[in-house]
């Protein structure tokens, strides 16, 4: 297993409401999969997965002054925890 799956929680205005639902969001590695993310989940926080959701963002072109450059893509993921479970992101 990978060690560094989940790279950091992804903490937005729309991920705080989530998280009262018992839903929290993640930055992840864009190789990791649902198994391997509902695992490390798991073991890191001590929580039990119901569902995982993820997202991919692709990276995208800007322009900035007339200069071209690259937004970075990343993938997300959005947990489900058990009824009356929670971890603690701060």
């Amino acid at each position: 297993m990978n060690k560094f799956i989940i790279k950091k929680p992804h903490v937005t205005e729309k991920a705080t409401d989530l998280s009262k639902e018992g839903k929290y969001v993640f930055i992840v590695q864009p190789d990791a999969t649902k198994n391997e993310i509902k695992k490390h989940i798991k073991k890191l926080y001590g929580v039990d997965v119901l569902k995982v959701a993820t997202i991919t963002n692709k990276p995208r072109t800007k322009i900035f002054r007339g200069k071209t450059g690259a937004k970075e893509g990343y993938k997300k993921t959005v947990v489900t925890l058990k009824k009356g479970q929670k971890i603690d992101i701060t």
